[in-house]
């Protein structure tokens, strides 16, 4: 076992302490007892080498139905209090170690040739971070917002000069914070509307990348003077955001026109907001007199010009405020004269007295605060996160046919290919309306029609792309040009197909190339284009190996595709925060990217409980936006040479190996079904209030119908973590059994294999075979046991595979850090699963259930969530 940093020791210590005095204090000596006899218990499991659980599960076996919610709770709040210890001791020891984004401009300027090249790509940087809403936060906003104290204060602490007195007083507002987070229910007893997602999403940016965007320019600015020799420009945003909260429908019928045009509303209230602080701030600071001939033209008896721009701009950003405001509660108020449509009616005025300033020799002055809110407007715009729209392809096809339909034209569903794009494009090119005035039509395609106009109608600033899940044709990205046009559209949005299954992916390429042949599309798309690849569903579809494979194969053949059509292609990664759904470290993601796919541009969604892991505090967000900057700069600047046709041969035979494997269990298995329902809590999954989204795709089918979050979700509560790895044993045994030195060759010099290992082994190490079986035995009739069995057989062979492979004896070997991070929860979470486990097989053996046992199963799940560091 690793010593853990003493630091971090002391901190859980303190943290455990303060929960314990609390719950002593509020639950009484008795119940205090038996928290510390089990916590003692999964200490002594986590240190023994083969720890014995048996104790453990004698314990908790013998509790008390009234015990165990407050049991479920303390084990629940030591978690999430542990995790914080361990996120502020590695936040801060990121901030200790040597500063990777100047290391590599370090690195790069001192070769020949690269330093004016990696300035140009610096200016050029295009790193767009899409904050999704998909439900895996299942943490509460208020114990975030407690949480994220309690990080400060532990870092408040660490200051040395501390007087003894200012040391209590930081440890009584631990205690406080403690005792508000004991008292407070960490269970959401409503789903959040996609409205509160958007509030959520605002909230991280008001509280944390508000500050953290223009401190990470101003850090990159310093090491392009120093090694580059030259400043950034003012304008320049290489980092940017955008969300799919608010404006993600596939799925989700609660997403409606309405609510995007409230989500769009709520967010220009928000950014004047903001703004309106940051002005007034600026009116403060910039008191002095000397101003430049343009400015004082504009104020020519004013002896504070500055001020006086202040605050005309605040009044601006003020009749905006107001409006929006007025709009939200759906009062009916008159647009005014001066409102704020575009990020140049913030510029013009702050850039007025930013030249002024350098001409009458005050440059630290206009370098200061001015610069940072300048970025800002550059990085977050009018409405902070400009919106993409996202549908299933299907539903714009079903509004074609009902219109084609209405129209006597035929039957558009039963058309082929060739005959719906000859329509579509007839229709594109012509200068008559489409659209009738009234006729009858589905509600859903009176939503998809409404949505439209909704995008038509607002600033062309607050939107980003529109996104078409499950594209399969060219005919899906036309038809989506043609509801646009016909609903008023007067620019043209960028239509973005995703690639999801593995099947669409081999056909990518395909729909793609058909695309840019078309006249049309070149024209409308400006030989511009952003393509979506989907992680979840396909990894879902297919297995993890032969799914990576697949991304790798398409992102390849799209590349020299666009290079052919002289077409600028940005990727979409659709990565989750799970392994499993294409999560994991940026760098090793970048790293592992075709070459020639990044070219300093790059697209990725975050999601879920991953913004608030990357970019919920500011200090965090900081050493984010530093990897993904330099993940970026080396995946463009130094990218990996294309893989040798041997191993191109060899995973492409080890893939269809895994592809084999993973379907024969999971689509010809035939105690799969049953096994994986009985086993995890996947039907119990929905008494958690987590997100606006339902679980599945449609009201009725199985597992094949069950989204890719909630799949994960289920295996990843019960320790298996079943979606990252299952078919890759068969994988490697095939190579190993075929060619060993060519799979050993890959492991040591293919990025792009060597980083999938990682991830793999990554999620090996979370896994736990023993508990697994514990929730089989308490869970699954006998007679699907067998099938449990050759899956933690699979598991275990695997772990062993991966250690010869990496030639090592433990997982995570090299990733101390990593291992160290894991044992400070692996005693609070063990005894979580243990008791989820109980509390299962109690609920679904009852008629009828208390509150108070629902309340703790619905406890278990967020407590062993924040434990893995993910939910789906």
């Amino acid at each position: 076992m690793l010593k853990l940093p003493e630091t971090l020791r002391e901190n859980v210590r303190l943290l455990g302490e303060l929960l314990g005095e609390t719950i002593h204090a509020h639950e009484g000596v008795e119940l205090f007892t038996k928290v510390e006899g089990i916590r003692q218990l999964g200490k002594a499991i986590t240190k023994a080498e083969n720890g014995d659980s048996a104790p453990l599960v004698a314990m908790l076996s013998s509790l008390d139905d009234q015990d165990i919610l407050p049991i479920v709770r303390a084990f629940n709040q030591f978690l999430n209090l542990a995790n914080i210890a361990d996120q502020e001791y590695f936040s801060s020891a990121e901030a200790e170690r040597d500063d990777s984004l100047q290391t590599m401009i370090q690195e790069f300027a001192g070769l020949h040739g690269k330093k004016d090249a990696l300035a140009q790509i610096i200016n050029k940087l295009r790193i767009e971070l899409v904050l999704t809403a998909h439900p895996t936060e299942v943490t509460r906003r208020t114990l975030i917002r407690k949480y994220d104290q309690i990080v400060d204060t532990l870092a408040d602490r660490q200051n040395g000069s501390l007087l003894a007195f200012e040391q209590d007083k930081l440890r009584g507002r631990l205690h406080r914070l403690v005792e508000e987070i004991w008292a407070t229910d960490e269970i959401r007893t409503t789903r959040p509307t996609a409205v509160d997602e958007a509030k959520w999403g605002f909230a991280v940016i008001e509280n944390s990348l508000w500050q953290a965007v223009p401190d990470f320019i101003r850090h990159l600015d310093r090491m392009c003077t120093r090694h580059l020799g030259e400043s950034l420009p003012v304008d320049i945003r290489p980092v940017k955001f955008y969300s799919w909260m608010g404006g993600d429908r596939d799925g989700n019928p609660n997403v409606t026109h309405k609510i995007t045009r409230e989500v769009l509303l709520l967010g220009r209230w928000m950014a004047a907001e903001l703004y309106s602080r940051d002005v007034y701030s600026l009116g403060g600071d910039l008191s002095m007199i000397e101003a430049s001939d343009e400015l004082r033209a504009l104020y020519p008896e004013s002896t504070t010009p500055y001020r006086d721009v202040m605050f005309d701009l605040r009044r601006r950003i003020q009749s905006t405020l107001e409006w929006a405001e007025a709009r939200l509660q759906g009062r009916s108020v008159e647009v005014p004269a001066d409102l704020i449509t575009s990020r140049e009616d913030l510029l013009s005025p702050l850039m007025l007295c930013f030249r002024s300033l350098h001409e009458v020799g005050l440059p630290h002055i206009a370098n200061g605060p001015l610069v940072d809110t300048i970025r800002r407007i550059h990085c977050f715009g009018i409405n902070l996160v400009p919106l993409d729209i996202r549908q299933d392809g299907d539903r714009h096809v079903q509004a074609i046919d009902e219109l084609v339909q209405y129209l006597g034209l035929g039957n558009y569903r039963e058309w082929a290919e060739e005959e719906r794009q000859a329509f579509l494009l007839e229709s594109l090119n012509s200068k008559r309306p489409l659209l009738p005035i009234s006729w009858p039509m589905s509600d859903e395609t009176a939503e998809v029609l409404a949505t439209c106009r909704v995008v038509a109608q607002e600033p062309r600033e607050i939107l980003s792309h529109y996104v078409i899940s499950m594209a399969q044709q060219p005919s899906d990205v036309l038809a989506v040009a043609l509801l646009l046009k016909e609903c008023g559209m007067t620019w043209n949005m960028p239509i973005v197909p995703l690639f999801e299954t593995l099947d669409d992916l081999d056909r990518a390429p395909i729909v793609m190339e058909r695309l840019w042949n078309l006249e049309w599309y070149q024209q409308y798309s400006a030989n511009q284009q952003t393509v979506m690849i989907g992680y979840s569903d396909s990894a879902k579809d297919a297995g993890k190996l032969a799914a990576t494979w697949a991304q790798y194969k398409a992102q390849e053949k799209l590349v020299a595709l666009a290079d052919k059509f002289d077409v600028s292609l940005v990727l979409f990664h659709g990565r989750g925060g799970t392994v499993g759904r294409g999560g994991g470290p940026v760098e090793k993601a970048m790293a592992s990217q075709p070459p020639g796919s990044v070219k300093g541009r790059i697209r990725v969604t975050e999601q879920g409980e991953m913004i608030r892991y990357k970019f919920g505090l500011p200090r965090v967000a900081f050493s984010s936006l530093s990897s993904y900057v330099v993940a970026t700069l080396r995946a463009t600047m130094a990218p990996n040479a294309a893989p040798k046709a041997e191993w191109r041969d060899l995973i492409e035979r080890m893939g269809t190996a895994s592809l084999e494997a993973y379907r024969a269990v999971v689509r010809g298995h035939k105690d799969f079904v049953p096994y994986f329902r009985n086993l995890t809590p996947e039907q119990e999954l929905s008494l958690l209030a987590l997100g606006s989204r339902p679980a599945k795709r449609k009201s009725t089918g199985g597992v094949e119908s069950l989204r890719a979050i909630p799949w994960v979700f289920a295996w990843t509560q019960v320790r298996l973590n079943l979606p990252a790895w299952l078919g890759t044993r068969q994988a490697f045994e095939y190579a190993l059994k075929n060619d060993p030195e060519l799979l050993q060759d890959m492991v040591s010099n293919w990025p792009f294999f060597s980083s999938f290992l990682d991830l793999l082994e990554m999620v090996i190490g979370k896994a736990d075979g023993p508990i697994c079986t514990y929730y089989e035995q308490q869970l699954v009739p006998v007679e699907y046991r067998g099938l449990g069995q050759e899956l933690r057989g699979d598991l275990q062979a695997l772990e062993g595979l991966i250690n010869q492979l990496k030639k090592q004896d433990v997982l995570l070997a090299d990733e101390p850090m990593l291992r160290q991070s894991l044992e400070v929860r692996k005693p609070y979470v063990d005894p979580l699963n243990y008791l989820q486990a109980e509390l299962l097989k109690r609920y679904r053996s009852s008629e009828t259930i208390s509150p108070d046992l629902e309340r703790a199963l619905k406890v278990t799940m967020a407590g062993i969530a924040a434990g893995m560091r993910n939910t789906g």
